[in-house]
């Protein structure tokens, strides 16, 4: 297909087969080969990932999303997904639609860090990734989503799962030449609960902000779970663990999520979440101190605050 480029939103991928052509360096991949992959096994593969042959022209979107999905437990086809993620108009499937479609269903999606080493690692953890190639030449370009699930180090070859090839083996230096023309774009999905491996503190902000939005309470809660006890200083992973257990009716939780989070960052935010919580509760006295926290620490909580400790002053007899 031809290049689509669309501002702020992404690539489209449709359903190129085969390499037309590759140029440029394989930095990566010689870096991996010559023994930079510290604490990576040498070779490894998902055998028991799905796998479904795309079935018509540019629905390499749905297919792979799929494949990730039923891999990680979840019971997603690629004719469910058509719907979520495949533009007709477009002739296939923008990045953050299939993004958003994963979410929809359940999946926490997470953006990978442009490396090599890091799409190996994940699946050397047991996880396949959703991959960006462009499988054409930079000046006629054909987008195509693949789904990453083994590599060989020693050999020099990656193992994908891509159009009609159950198993395609394609060289590492290649697949590196078809992937860096999309910066390197791979995408796992997750359970609320789990995490990969590679994903950076930033990325996986994102990904739980992006999640909580669609997802229902308790599965928010598990996935700010899981991302809080990997990195307990993160002030957005805490809040978002707190306002997750408060919707889902867990008032107690969320008062002492909020006020830990509180009291470890100087939090006038999360001062104020705490006063709500303890009025909810029926702890006025909790609340009021906590409104003279945020109150102290001043800054742009500060008429929150104020408004906070009115409503406590009010509610007393």
């Amino acid at each position: 297909m031809s290049r689509r480029r669309l501002s702020r939103r992404g690539w489209l991928a449709g359903a190129a087969l085969s390499v037309l052509g590759a140029s440029g360096c394989a930095s990566q991949t010689a870096a991996l080969r010559a023994g930079a992959a510290v604490g990576l096994p040498r070779r490894a593969e998902l055998e028991q990932v799905p796998f479904f042959p795309q079935s018509g022209p540019n629905l390499c979107g749905p297919e792979t999303l799929a494949t990730v999905l039923q891999a990680e437990g979840f019971a997603q086809t690629p004719a469910d997904l058509v719907p979520l993620v495949y533009l007709p108009g477009r002739h296939g499937s923008l990045q953050v639609e299939m993004l958003a479609a994963a979410r929809r269903c359940g999946a926490v999606a997470v953006r990978l860090p442009a490396s090599l080493h890091a799409l190996c690692e994940e699946i050397a953890g047991g996880r396949a990734a959703v991959v960006l190639q462009n499988l054409g030449l930079s000046v006629a370009p054909l987008w195509h989503y693949a789904v990453a699930v083994g590599y060989d180090l020693d050999e020099g070859w990656m193992v994908l799962r891509s159009g009609a090839q159950r198993r395609q083996r394609l060289a590492m230096r290649t697949f590196e030449h078809t992937w860096a023309r999309s910066q390197y774009w791979a995408f796992v999905t997750v359970a609320p609960g789990r995490l990969p491996r590679t994903a950076s503190e930033d990325e996986i902000v994102r990904a739980m902000l992006a999640f909580e939005r669609v997802a229902s309470p308790e599965a928010a809660v598990r996935a700010y779970a899981a991302a809080q006890t990997r990195w307990p200083d993160n002030l957005t992973l805490a809040m978002g663990l707190g306002n997750s257990l408060y919707a889902a009716g867990r008032k107690t939780d969320a008062a002492r999520a909020f006020e830990a989070a509180a009291r470890a960052h100087a939090s006038a935010a999360a001062w104020v979440n705490l006063g709500v919580v303890a009025l909810d509760l029926g702890q006025p006295q909790r609340a009021l101190a906590a409104a003279r926290e945020a109150l102290a620490l001043g800054g742009p909580w500060a008429e929150q605050a104020r408004a906070l400790l009115d409503r406590v002053q009010a509610s007393q007899p």
